[in-house]
């Protein structure tokens, strides 16, 4: 009875590391400045699929800043496609991504993989080529995981946040603390 009792509690608990461990990024930048195409092509990366709010600009900044198209420019350089993926309205996105000639999904419904899968369709590149940025846990690096893409998570532009996403980073903090005491993560915010 003990063994059994054993057993099903460290199943229970490789079942819950293993449900945490989505929400773990691949990498974690400061910001997508931090983000470097000749290191993208060193690791063999071909494709960029990126939020907006909180990771490109602030959520309340309606376009694009000098510096961000700077490095849309040079991805475009480097022959690295970048898509932007957006839980937001389609005339928030297309009001940033249309002036800048970058393609865009809105009310994408991330975490949920299906945008993910269709982009990288789009940009007729494998998983492995591409990269999944983003500002929040439980959308962008969640979905990319779930999808099977590199992750990376940059530290939110600005401290503030629509409605939903504040309830977001609550729970962030809770998950993000947890992988911090188990050694999982090793970044100061």
């Amino acid at each position: 009875m003990v063994i059994c009792d054993k057993l099903v509690s460290d199943e229970w608990v490789n079942e819950v590391l293993n449900m945490i461990s989505k929400f773990l990024p691949n990498e974690h930048v400061k910001s997508i400045f931090d983000i470097q195409p000749a290191k993208l092509k060193q690791k063999g990366i071909k494709g960029i699929i990126t939020d907006l709010d909180n990771t490109l600009v602030a959520w309340d900044v309606r376009d694009a800043t000098p510096e961000v198209i700077n490095w849309f420019e040079q991805m475009k350089l480097h022959d690295i496609k970048v898509t932007i993926i957006s839980n937001n309205n389609q005339e928030r996105v297309s009001v940033f991504s249309e002036p800048i000639g970058t393609p865009f999904v809105y009310s994408a419904r991330k975490p949920l993989s299906r945008a993910f899968k269709t982009v990288a369709k789009q940009m007729g590149l494998k998983k492995e080529e591409i990269v999944v940025i983003g500002d929040q846990l439980l959308t962008d690096v969640l979905g990319g995981n779930s999808a099977g893409f590199y992750t990376i998570l940059v530290v939110p532009i600005v401290q503030t946040d629509g409605k939903i996403t504040k309830i977001n980073r609550r729970i962030e903090r809770i998950i993000l603390n947890y992988m911090r005491k188990k050694g999982k993560i090793s970044w100061e915010e």
